[in-house]
């Protein structure tokens, strides 16, 4: 598509945008009595206006039934896990059987790696990326210290070559091979959360395998962003939060993926507490542990209920909008977006700012980050007193996401006019 960086082009591309009525259905910020240019949807996402009635529903029964609204009402909260399923497994492209929302993501990181990270003396090298979330690498790094091993030994960071921002797929792949005789997991990001790029998940699980490893993937980032095919790849479990691309509310629920092949084994390892119990039997308080078949059996605690309303209002709309139609749009703004900043260096005369997101639509999110030649940080804080509201990483990246559920094709271009 040849793009143009003008008002009514964008407009244009507006109203063909079959999405479009689903900008209606949240809540922005205002500046100077305007909604703000929202590009922080990979951070926090937006309120869905639907929330307040979901949450208000589970106030109700609360006051209403009290204790009995565990059985009562038409969502009983003992099985109100169960509502988000199938919403859930169309998004990662799994089983419904194979996904919960449950904790948090770091809380589920470290629960999955009881599963999936059983070091031995051979066997105990972690490949995960260099410039992982800091929450990863800490988690990884207590992981394998709590297994008596050095981090500087066990844990292999793979980072981009002199020069470059991204991973080369062929270099990735070819790290696994290297280490196959030692490799016990390889633990990566969907999305890397700074550049924005995507990784081949399909071929990095696939070699993973052919080493002898078990595979997981962070998808914090890719969740609710890029359709997946968990299942389909053999990815053996992955873990995601709720509060980015699902709109699901600050530190709201996060939620699991365990490939079925574990997830309906009860011999496979896990920590076990009351509400991963088998449910036709939790209430008899018997010893002995015996899970429900799934990932349900990994649960804990009993579901935190307010949290889980507004994560159903929130895939409501994901349902309604559909994941793959989600991802054409998001293609297209990420496009459009490429296309006007590359427009403003036209502009400038030079290459102010630097796109370190891949430019091939296919291995990024919906997410384009910048580094700003001169003055990144002072350029940011500008930008948000003009009501554009991104965000700002350490050392020098801005960070962009235009999220197709409620980002237009004109928030992109007046994006491009303040930047």
């Amino acid at each position: 598509m040849q793009h143009e960086n003008n008002l009514s082009y964008a407009q244009k591309l507006d109203q063909e945008d079959s999405l479009k009525e689903f900008r209606k259905e949240f809540l922005f910020p205002q500046h100077n009595g305007k909604d703000v240019i929202y590009l922080c949807g990979n951070s926090l996402g937006l309120q869905p206006k639907n929330v307040e009635k979901y949450l208000l529903d589970q106030l109700k029964n609360w006051s209403t039934f009290g204790v009995e609204g565990h059985f009562k009402s038409a969502t009983p909260w003992m099985y109100y896990q169960k509502t988000t399923q199938e919403s859930l497994a169309k998004i990662v492209g799994a089983k419904p059987i194979e996904v919960v929302a449950m904790n948090q993501l770091t809380v589920n990181l470290h629960l999955l790696m009881v599963s999936f990270y059983r070091p031995t003396e051979k066997r105990y090298k972690i490949i995960m990326e260099g410039t992982a979330f800091p929450s990863d690498q800490y988690a990884m790094e207590s992981q394998v210290l709590h297994h008596g091993f050095r981090p500087e030994d066990a844990i292999i960071e793979l980072t981009p070559r002199s020069g470059e921002y991204t991973l080369r797929k062929e270099d990735i792949l070819a790290a696994i091979s290297e280490h196959a005789d030692s490799l016990a997991l390889v633990m990566m990001g969907g999305v890397n959360y700074y550049s924005g790029q995507f990784f081949p998940l399909a071929e990095i699980t696939k070699a993973a395998h052919a080493a002898g490893a078990l595979c997981g993937f962070d998808l914090a980032h890719t969740c609710g962003n890029i359709p997946l095919q968990l299942h389909d790849w053999d990815v053996d479990f992955a873990a995601w939060c709720s509060y980015k691309y699902l709109n699901s509310s600050p530190g709201g629920i996060a939620g699991i993926y365990i490939h079925e092949k574990h997830a309906l084994n009860p011999e496979t390892p896990r920590f076990a507490g009351w509400w991963g119990y088998q449910e036709s039997t939790r209430f008899i308080m018997k010893k002995g542990f015996i899970p429900e078949p799934g990932a349900e059996g990994w649960q804990l605690s009993n579901v935190p209920v307010l949290q889980m309303a507004a994560h159903r209002a929130a895939l409501d709309l994901f349902d309604a909008a559909g994941i793959e139609n989600l991802r054409t749009k998001s293609l297209a703004l990420t496009s459009y977006m490429q296309f006007v900043i590359q427009e403003k260096n036209k502009s400038l005369g030079y290459e102010k700012y630097k796109i370190i997101t891949p430019l091939n639509p296919a291995e990024r999110g919906a997410q384009i980050s910048i580094i700003c030649k001169e003055g990144g940080k002072e350029s940011f804080d500008k930008l948000v007193e003009q009501g554009i509201i991104g965000d700002w990483r350490e050392p020098e990246v801005l960070r962009f996401a235009p999220v197709p559920l409620y980002n237009s094709f004109e928030d992109v271009f007046q994006f491009g006019q303040i930047i």
